[in-house]
């Protein structure tokens, strides 16, 4: 067990800058590209990005660097094994929370109350605004205050950007390893074997519950959900898109009706997933009838973009032997 236990509860966090530092993409030229001119190279290799008038201008503002000395004439010609950077200039992120409260904290991990509407990781529009900076951020700030080396916590699963909850972040490699393979342990269970055997195959490591308002009345008080959950192309998404598919990965996810509210026309359920697929809550709920309430209706709704409040349940399993360490 740890030494070090803070169970009382901590909120930190700093506010947002105006705009966040940008973003730097760098690309090492292929010998099969040299003597390509820079506007050549990144017109076609980047056509998507912005089209060749877009990076025209890009390439005056001093936005590209060729092996480390920025270049402004777009009729450079490039050598093979140069090192490019290209500058996104920094811009406004989406207004988000930016006070985390600590839950739970020990020498290997710490447990975090994730707000609606903040991001885990960077992507998309949000590459500051994110809990991973905060962290960073936190650690930061300890080091130069106690001048010494302090852990660095990364979160070891994911929350949607509109759900709360309890987000479980590592504070060293070995508990990062550790808890992200009880993570998947539950996952890994649900694709090798089925339903009935997953559940007599022993106790899982970590519960993942979450409570959640959705359309319509639920008639039966339970329901097991095991549609797979795979990807299908749509226009627009280069990824594509996560639905219920046939020829989609293994899901799980065990509804229990809490509440029912036949005036408002909707059910208030805890959701128990033994897999974790990308969505898999809003496409389980929405191939049984009742997707997720969006938006507000009466005090149930509690966040913006989804009605979802994760109840990550943490015991000592979380608690990484010290033998490990």
């Amino acid at each position: 067990m740890s030494n070090h236990l803070r169970t009382q509860s901590l909120v930190f966090g700093i506010p947002w800058p105006e705009l966040n530092e940008g973003l730097f993409y760098s690309d090492v030229v292929p010998h099969s590209d040299s003597e390509l001119t820079l506007i050549d190279f990144y017109s076609r290799k980047y056509k998507n990005s912005a089209p060749l008038q877009g990076w025209l201008q890009r390439i005056q503002n001093g936005q590209i660097s060729v092996d480390g000395r920025v270049v402004k004439d777009p009729n450079t010609i490039l050598s093979g094994d140069s090192v490019l950077v290209y500058h996104r200039l920094p811009w406004k992120e989406p207004d988000v929370p930016h006070l985390l409260e600590v839950l739970y904290e020990d020498d290997d991990m710490v447990a975090l109350n994730k707000p609606s509407g903040l991001q885990v990781l960077p992507g998309g529009l949000f590459q500051q605004r994110t809990v991973l900076t905060q962290l960073c951020w936190s650690v930061k700030k300890q080091n130069s205050t106690l001048n010494s080396q302090e852990t660095h916590p990364v979160p070891v699963h994911r929350l949607g950007r509109g759900t709360s909850g309890i987000l479980v972040c590592a504070k060293t490699k070995v508990a990062k390893t550790r808890l992200a393979a009880y993570f998947a342990d539950g996952t890994s269970r649900v694709g090798a074997t089925s339903n009935r055997k997953a559940e007599r195959s022993g106790t899982r490591k970590i519960s993942k519950i979450y409570r959640a308002l959705v359309t319509g009345i639920l008639v039966d008080d339970k329901v097991i959900i095991n549609q797979p959950i795979g990807i299908v192309r749509y226009p627009g998404v280069a990824k594509g898109l996560y639905v219920a598919s046939p020829s989609g990965k293994p899901a799980l996810s065990k509804v229990e009706v809490l509440e029912r509210d036949e005036k408002q026309n909707c059910t208030l359920v805890q959701v128990e997933i033994e897999s974790g697929r990308p969505h898999q809550i809003r496409i389980h709920l929405s191939f049984i009838g009742h997707p997720l309430l969006e938006g507000t209706r009466g005090l149930r709704t509690l966040y913006q973009e989804t009605a979802a409040i994760t109840c990550m349940l943490i015991n000592l399993f979380f608690r990484i032997p010290p033998q490990m360490r």
